[in-house]
């Protein structure tokens, strides 16, 4: 059963999103680079629909869902265009439908995962989109690759038909102060930059996936060019 929240009130969904790609574009002069180098991803769990719609009628080209129910009850009375992306960890028992629902999926975790994916889009003809999810914080309640395996893991996964891998993802330490995550940044950054320097085939590190509401600037400040902005957009919910 899909759950949607109020929303507690925090301005216009319109007002939320030019002030969140005005700190996007500081953020991004910091490090020498425009706003345009940074992909926005609205995130729409627990959204409803007509809010959603009015994000895409501000701007917004890119969505992502946590869950394949969710998105499947919603994507459906969404007609217009926009990019959509899993970002919440998938099972293997949803991977036909989130290939079928998803262009674009954020949390490659396994190689079962990333083989049951594989195997789904070979069989619709599609090359599906992937990140691989790194554990950057160590904490057991996240799911993701150990960064120690990182690259052997991508090894592992490139040759796999049906899947390009397009970058890596990672979410970073929970905690209340945002400084906390930039470690988290800084590894997922030197792990980026080794796989470029690597050049493996059937691979291109052109996504770094990190930075949410709470740390998204400081992502950037590490080399972020994916944020995955919710309550920035839609106001933090409540029941």
């Amino acid at each position: 059963m899909v759950i949607f929240y109020k929303i507690v009130n925090m301005g216009s969904v319109e007002e939320n999103i030019r002030n969140i790609w005005s700190r996007i574009e500081k953020a991004a002069e910091k490090t020498g680079r425009d706003k345009e180098d940074i992909k926005l991803v609205a995130v729409t769990k627990t959204v409803e629909v007509e809010r959603i719609k009015e994000a895409i009628k501000c701007g917004i080209e890119t969505i992502g869902e946590n869950r394949v129910q969710e998105a499947e009850s919603k994507f459906v009375q969404i007609t217009e265009k926009v990019e959509k992306h899993l970002i919440g960890h998938l099972q293997t028992n949803k991977a036909k439908k989130a290939v079928e629902l998803f262009d674009f999926i954020q949390s490659v975790d396994s190689q079962h995962i990333a083989q049951e994916i594989s195997r789904r889009a070979f069989q619709m003809g599609k090359a599906m989109e992937v990140l691989v999810e790194i554990n950057t914080s160590g904490e057991k309640s996240k799911f993701g690759v150990d960064p120690d395996q990182a690259l052997s893991f991508v090894k592992l996964i490139l040759n796999s038909e049906g899947i390009k891998i397009k970058g890596l993802m990672t979410i970073g330490l929970f905690s209340d102060n945002s400084e906390d995550t930039r470690p988290c940044f800084k590894k997922l950054k030197a792990i980026f930059d080794q796989m470029k320097r690597e050049s493996l085939p059937n691979v291109e590190m052109k996504y770094l996936s990190m930075g949410m509401t709470n740390d998204f600037e400081i992502a950037i400040q590490e080399g972020s060019n994916m944020v995955r902005i919710g309550t920035g957009i839609f106001g933090p919910r409540s029941l």
